[in-house]
């Protein structure tokens, strides 16, 4: 992968290189303009990662992103784009399972016309299960309020060590 500061921007940190002692708990990694610190991060496959989300529409509200930020799904290699649905494949099981959901909303929202906030192909996965919400399409206008830039502030978003503890959680799994 490379060293600090690669040119794709995947990882931030004194090593890209797993096999280094503690070079996984220093890395931030990429999600648009946003730094992700390791502990929101639950699983990183090749060309992946999974992440807890800061402001959920549900309970288990997570995304899964190609380690390099490409801005469209046009943009992404073949490659990239089986490691992404591959890692959604393999996260889908563990959300329904951990969160007791019975189904799942798996949504990318492909360009801002689309509803995409950040300039990074990220897969929104929610557990779902009868009775969650209102209305069942309503996901997708929370998602929308979710992601609209004025009312995203640090007042909203979960703290910290929540979105530490439920992607520790996780990453029992994998």
């Amino acid at each position: 992968m490379g060293s600090e500061g690669t040119t794709f921007g995947q990882a931030i940190g004194p090593s890209c290189d797993s096999s280094y002692p503690g070079a996984e708990a220093a890395m931030l990694l990429r999600f648009g303009p946003h730094l992700i610190k390791p502990s929101a991060v639950f699983l990183r496959t090749a060309l992946s990662f999974a992440l807890v989300n800061r402001r959920p529409v549900l309970p288990g509200h997570v995304l899964v992103c190609p380690l390099r930020p490409a801005p469209r799904f046009r943009d992404l290699t073949p490659p990239e784009v089986a490691d992404l649905f591959g890692t959604v494949q393999h996260v889908a099981g563990v959300l329904e399972r951990h969160f007791g959901g019975t189904s799942l909303t798996i949504s990318l929202q492909d360009g801002p016309e689309a509803g995409q906030s950040v300039p990074h192909v990220h897969v929104h996965m929610l557990p779902r299960r009868a009775g969650d919400l209102p209305r069942n399409d309503s996901v997708y206008e929370k998602l929308e309020e979710r992601d609209d830039s004025t009312r995203d502030s640090p007042e909203g978003w979960r703290s910290e060590e929540t979105m530490a503890a439920e992607a520790a959680e996780l990453r029992k799994y994998f």
